[in-house]
């Protein structure tokens, strides 16, 4: 199965065809050669050899099945072979990283959340290195083929060069060669990417916009972004795939941002943005709130807003419109099927989504507008399904497949 633009080189050829064929394994298996053949668009010569590699690597296995409406013998079928193979995904936010162990399958096998302190006497880079190579040694039991490393983060990435530019919380962080310096450390291929643009990739692929073309996600929580599926890929998929709207001016005198600019989004629409502007609220005459003498988070905003808490409500509905109002250009650029919200706020979502869903109808194109499906994610940005996702796709791509079958 060969893509629109073919490559010309025969090995780039051979990775997308073993790439798609385990893909299609992964989906449809078991499966037979057969039906695989005609699936992929390959000829039957070019499935057995393909099959055969991936048998002898340990990554595809042959099972009987039951051909439904048969009632003849099992047939023989593949199915993928993902047990004792092994990667690990790991997600850094603000004050922590966590770490998972997972098998080729995408399941989970161990998983920790590690202290990880905006301010230490060593470098960032030097102490996530400490953590995995720690974790490796406490699972080391559990430990059998690694194949991977997979690591998203907030920030300002190269995710194709594995370099992370700037990061919010961790103020140390200039041009880290996170990616580079921890595949010499470990010997293993090594995955960075924006955590917004990896939880996109993974709802794609396991959550609330499988199947669908184009979608728009949009993330509201520490930091601001979006993330596109554009005719089934993730938009800049290589790069740091994240469209970076919480880095759009929206008040020239506004707050300082961490990108160096001022009165971005991410500074009006970030849950600690919203959390100090209920503050703010709060200390000037208003009329009785739920929110008085309570430990502020974003839970108690939405749990006052949802009781009808005029403060609490006044404050989601606003960064509903901040961001509809983005949105709704984002919806004109990309006309999506499908816009997912990715936040804490959804626990206020009959608030939240009207005001952002207003803004889209009233200020995009009705053609495209008109149809839109808005919804919550699956996941939510915590634990290492994000990372599992960028694995999925390398295996899916053949570029790590490659790398397993020339061992």
């Amino acid at each position: 199965m060969i893509p629109d633009g073919q490559p010309g080189h025969i090995d780039q050829i051979k990775q997308t065809n073993v790439g798609a064929v385990y893909r299609l394994i992964d989906q449809f298996g078991p499966i037979s050669r057969i039906e695989l053949s005609k699936k992929a668009q390959l000829a039957p010569a070019s499935i057995t050899k393909i099959v055969r590699e991936l048998i002898q690597a340990h990554l595809v296995l042959e099972t009987e099945f039951q051909d439904p409406g048969s009632r003849g013998r099992p047939a023989i079928g593949l199915a993928l072979d993902t047990q004792a193979w092994h990667y690990l995904s790991a997600r850094i936010s603000l004050g922590s990283i966590t770490l998972g162990l997972r098998d080729l399958s995408s399941k989970l096998v161990v998983e920790e959340v590690l202290p990880l302190p905006e301010q230490a006497h060593e470098p960032l880079l030097k102490r996530i290195i400490s953590e995995i190579d720690q974790f490796f040694i406490r699972h080391q039991r559990k430990l059998e083929r690694l194949t991977a490393i997979a690591i998203t983060l907030p920030g300002m990435i190269d995710a194709r060069r594995g370099i992370v530019h700037r990061m919010p919380f961790y103020h140390d962080v200039f041009d880290m060669p996170l990616g580079d310096t921890l595949s010499e450390h470990t010997g293993l291929p090594v995955y960075v990417q924006h955590d917004i643009g990896a939880w996109t990739l993974a709802e794609s692929l396991y959550g609330a916009s499988r199947g669908c073309k184009n979608v728009v996600q949009i993330v509201i929580d520490h930091n601001v972004g979006a993330g596109v599926i554009t005719s089934g890929r993730v938009l800049h998929a290589g790069s740091s795939s994240v469209a970076e709207i919480g880095h759009t001016q929206v008040d020239p005198y506004g707050k300082r941002c961490y990108c160096g600019n001022h009165g971005c989004l991410e500074t009006v629409a970030s849950t600690d943005s919203i959390l100090d502007l209920v503050r703010q609220r709060l200390t000037v005459p208003v009329p009785a709130s739920l929110l008085h003498g309570v430990s502020l988070t974003i839970e108690a905003v939405c749990d006052a807003a949802n009781r009808g808490d005029q403060l609490a409500r006044d404050v989601i509905i606003s960064v509903g419109q901040s961001v509809g109002r983005i949105l709704a250009i984002m919806v004109n650029l990309f006309n999506p099927e499908k816009v997912l919200i990715g936040s804490p706020l959804n626990l206020s979502q009959d608030i939240l989504h009207p005001a952002i869903m207003s803004c889209i109808q009233q200020q995009s194109l009705p053609a495209y507008s008109e149809n839109i499906k808005l919804e919550s994610t699956q996941f939510y940005n915590q634990g290492t399904m994000p990372g599992a996702a960028l694995v999925k796709d390398a295996l899916y791509s053949g570029s790590l497949l490659i790398k397993l079958l020339q061992g």
